[in-house]
């Protein structure tokens, strides 16, 4: 695989985020895209500003409607005559607590976008895959929020760690087949999703050099990477931290907005 030359490259939450900058870099280096977002005018924008747009299709649908992510799945690979890499980058974020009731409603939609969709993405690629030769990829896009839970996000930190465990169990299950799963985990990239912080973010990464570096990484097929690799140091450490230290260290520690703050609601 050559750094996503010529590739078919099949990405959702793709209309701003870490989602449009692999986008804009994948597009730079020659590969055909398929985006998949909710917000058809984004998608229809970043598309008119890549390089080559003729060779791009656009799939305005919410990733967790499985039936319109396999369709657009199926039309991808009709075009295309297959895809080389799918990345499963559509996520939110919300601040919850367990003691509010309202927020059991904000745990299913986590789940639902960050966890099943994923799930949803690869799904309908899997078989078309196995059928294809050379290199084939099927990233998922977890965090290190997922390395260990976090005060008021338990949510998002448990739909991370899913995605993690999920990546790697499907590593296993296609090792075989030569189609390589990457789990990529971010630290703070600047992105919308994070400008929304109210904490310090530690080695905050631009999202188009990210891209750059996961791209490289996707292209080496590696099985898991903390980027920066700052954060990789810091989640290593994480793991080692014994409960009582990380307890103590981090049991005061800010928390980011739930929905009912970010709309000034008490």
């Amino acid at each position: 695989m050559n750094l996503g030359r010529a590739d078919r490259v099949f990405i959702t939450g793709a209309s701003s985020g870490i989602g449009a900058a692999l986008a804009r870099e994948y597009a730079a280096r020659g590969a055909s895209l398929g985006l998949l977002a909710r917000r058809r005018p984004l998608l229809e924008e970043l598309a008119a500003s890549l390089p080559h747009p003729e060779r791009h299709r656009i799939y305005a649908a919410d990733v967790t409607d499985s039936e319109a992510v396999a369709n657009a799945a199926a039309d991808f690979i009709a075009a295309n005559g297959g895809a080389d890499i799918v990345i499963a980058c559509a996520g939110i974020s919300h601040g919850t607590l367990t003691e509010r009731a309202a927020d059991l409603a904000v745990f299913d939609a986590v789940f639902a976008t960050n966890v099943n969709a994923t799930v949803a993405t690869f799904a309908p690629f899997v078989a078309a895959m196995k059928q294809q030769q050379g290199p084939r990829r099927l990233v998922g896009i977890g965090s290190v929020a997922g390395i260990r839970g976090m005060r008021g996000a338990g949510a998002y930190c448990a739909s991370k760690a899913a995605v993690h465990s999920y990546c790697e169990s499907l590593r296993l299950e296609l090792r075989a087949s030569g189609i390589k799963v990457v789990t990529i985990a971010p630290g703070y990239i600047d992105t919308p999703m994070t400008r929304n912080n109210r904490f310090p973010m530690p080695f905050l990464m631009p999202a188009e050099r990210f891209a750059a570096r996961a791209v490289e990484v996707i292209a080496r097929g590696s099985s898991y990477r903390v980027l920066p690799w700052q954060m990789g140091v810091v989640a290593r450490l994480l793991r080692l931290l014994p409960n009582a230290l990380f307890d103590f260290a981090f049991s005061r520690a800010p928390t980011k907005q739930r929905i009912d703050q970010q709309r000034g609601e008490a």
